[in-house]
This record gives structure tokens, C-alpha cells and sequence, in this order.
């Protein structure tokens, strides 16, 4: 894997590992130059998805949401001029709460772009509508979901 790949997929992991602690605003400045594509809007940068994730994300007694974002199969695509570059990936979302067991509760896509400013990159896009598979979102989400 090149340099720049590694630090691609890092920035995945990266996002997995700030949200699984509960440091939403750390997760949101990942953001801080991307549109995120909700499915029912697109959001600009790390202020509005920190809105998004304090709105939505139930965070526990421990500070987390009691959480194990796994993201898998991640696809790197650079473009010749390594500026630009796209990352296909899984997301598979474990859940254990004092009222349910270990499970997963969520699987999905995310399709990234990002871009390469003063040698590092960042995040440009996210598609973050691609939730293929829902299962017990009780002890996750901070309203109902069908």
C-alpha cells in the first residue's frame, strides 16, 4: 500500500475510532471541508455534522455510545496527479448497552472523496445515506427508528 493509501484509510479508521469514543467534535472536524450527502440534504462542514451527530447520537453514562464502528473492504482510488482520490467502503456498527446484548445494529456503504492540501488529506465528500442494513437502534439513535 502507498503512503497516501495508508493515509486514506487511516482517515477511515480514524473516524471510527473518535466516534466509538463519543468525541463528536473531534469526528465533526474531520469534516470541516467536506458536504456530507445525508440522503435528505447535504451538509458543509464540521459545524453542521456536529449538529447532525448531538442530535441524533445517544452517548451513555460512559461518555461513548457504547459503540465498535468496523469499516471494512475499503477500495482506493488516487488519481494520476495525487490530489484528488475516492474510497469505497463497508461500515458494520456494534452495539452493547446495559439493556442489549453485544449485536450489530447497523451496515452500510460510505463513497468518500478527498483531497490533498499542504501534503495531507482530508475528507471532501461523504455519501452518508448508504445504511443497507438496520437492525436494534434502541441504545444508539436519541429518537424512534422505523
Amino acid at each position: 500500500m502507498t503512503e497516501d493509501a495508508v493515509q486514506l484509510a487511516n482517515l477511515l479508521y480514524i473516524y471510527a475510532e473518535r466516534m466509538d469514543a463519543g468525541d463528536l467534535p473531534g469526528v465533526a472536524a474531520l469534516f470541516e471541508h467536506a458536504e456530507i450527502d445525508t440522503g435528505d440534504a447535504v451538509l458543509r462542514g464540521s459545524e453542521a455534522m456536529l449538529k447532525l451527530w448531538q442530535a441524533y447520537v445517544k452517548l451513555h453514562a460512559d461518555g461513548t455510545p457504547r459503540t465498535r464502528h468496523v469499516i471494512s473492504n475499503p477500495i482506493i482510488e488516487i488519481a494520476s496527479g495525487k490530489l484528488t482520490a475516492t474510497v469505497r467502503s463497508y461500515y458494520t456498527v456494534l452495539q452493547a448497552s446495559d439493556r442489549i446484548a453485544l449485536q450489530v445494529i447497523a451496515a452500510g456503504r460510505y463513497h468518500d472523496a478527498f483531497e490533498k492540501v499542504d501534503g495531507r488529506w482530508r475528507f471532501s465528500r461523504r455519501n452518508y445515506s448508504m445504511l443497507d442494513l438496520k437492525g436494534n437502534l434502541t441504545d444508539h439513535l436519541l429518537f424512534p427508528s422505523a
